[in-house]
């Protein structure tokens, strides 16, 4: 015997029921009508049935009297969504031997299920431990290595709900030193340096090399450039006498090489010879024929005070110096005494008397001429 006949107020029921009640084959529910939100650096999707899902028990609109009752997921109440750190948004970057540590909030009602994995594989147990909470999941390694770098996925499931994030981590250290450098020239107080790159830059861009300086006298080692950007440079400025070895360090975000590559030959910077060379000049010829330059001046005087006349004159070779009185030569007489010193003649006339006044000359001559300056002596009685 059938099922009594149902009315329409049983139908509706019915009806109200299906919408508001969804089984687990996945028909829409009023809390999946509504559109997901996606939290920024996350990803949202749904995943497709599976052949798996064909063996989930479906719910009937009409069943009978004596059928099982199916088992049902709860409904979800909130989509799952994953909040990414904006600092976790571009590579993180941590030095080797340094703690990873990343905590990673997410929500999601009833409680999701949280997977890592690390470039599209499960994570390595023994190096990365992983705790998931209610609502955030936390990455953990204690030290970390170069193979821990990677880009790292954490996917949040709910139901057929699926919410995704990447963060890509860098693991990095100091980089190898530069495998050799060479003298390539030494030139007046400079030298020419090239090196190659270093095989290992310890999983980070290099930033440029540091170039220093030794002299065999002290041996300490002086920076003479940094960040250099080339595989070559040019030292200057090197004392002249000094023997110098050269090393460069390679450096990247981690800082220097712990070793750098020595070369092998030194650079003697040696004292350049010096050769003077005089220039040679017009032998001028100053000869001259005599000229006085600054002339005798008249003057009168007492009877019995001594009394001396002075003129300058100019001759090459030195002139003969001639005095006169009334052009009379007065040389070898006592009474006056000539003087001659750097071109300044002077004659001192010793207590002239009454008949000691009249014209003196002073004349000069050398082998290209003669020059002579007159003056008027005037002697009076005292008053």
């Amino acid at each position: 015997m059938g099922p009594p006949p149902q009315g329409p107020d049983d139908k509706a029921l019915q009806l109200m029921k299906i919408f508001l009640w969804s089984p687990a084959s996945g028909w829409p529910s009023m809390e999946a009508a509504t559109a997901p939100e996606v939290a920024p650096g996350s990803t949202l999707k749904v995943k497709e049935a599976s052949p798996a899902d064909a063996d989930l028990p479906q719910a009937s609109p009409q069943r009978g009297a004596g059928s099982p009752t199916p088992q049902l997921l709860p409904p979800i109440e909130e989509h799952p969504k994953i909040w990414l750190p904006r600092a976790l948004r571009q590579t993180y970057i941590r030095k080797a031997g340094d703690t990873v540590n990343l905590l990673i909030p997410f929500q999601g009602k009833p409680k999701p299920r949280a997977i890592w994995t690390h470039d599209g594989c499960a994570l390595d147990t023994s190096r990365v431990s992983v705790r998931n909470g209610d609502h955030d999941s936390i990455l953990f390694i204690r030290e970390a290595q170069r193979a821990d770098s990677g880009r790292y996925q954490l996917s949040v499931q709910l139901g057929r709900l699926e919410a995704t994030a990447t963060i890509d981590i860098l693991v990095i250290e100091r980089p190898g030193p530069p495998q050799s450098i060479k003298l390539v020239d030494v030139w007046g107080s400079r030298a020419a340096l090239e090196w190659t790159p270093p095989q290992d830059t310890g999983n980070a861009a290099l930033l440029g090399y540091t170039v220093q300086k030794a002299d065999t006298k002290s041996g300490l080692w002086f920076t003479v450039q940094e960040r250099c950007h080339r595989t070559s440079c040019t030292v200057s400025n090197l004392i002249v006498g000094n023997s110098y070895a050269f090393r460069v360090f390679a450096e990247n975000q981690c800082g220097l090489s712990e070793t750098a590559p020595i070369t092998a030959d030194l650079a003697h910077i040696q004292k350049a010879a010096t050769v003077y060379k005089t220039k040679r000049f017009a032998q001028r010829d100053f000869s001259e024929a005599p000229k006085f330059t600054q002339p005798l001046a008249d003057c009168t005087t007492v009877i019995g005070y001594n009394t001396q006349l002075f003129c300058c004159v100019r001759a090459s070779p030195k002139p003969k110096i001639i005095w006169l009185k009334n052009k009379m030569d007065i040389q070898g007489n006592p009474k006056y005494r000539a003087l001659t010193h750097l071109g300044i003649c002077s004659l001192e006339i010793r207590k002239p008397g009454p008949f000691d006044g009249g014209i003196y000359t002073c004349k000069a001559v050398n082998p290209l001429g003669e020059a002579s300056v007159d003056c008027r002596v005037d002697v009076k009685a005292p008053n």
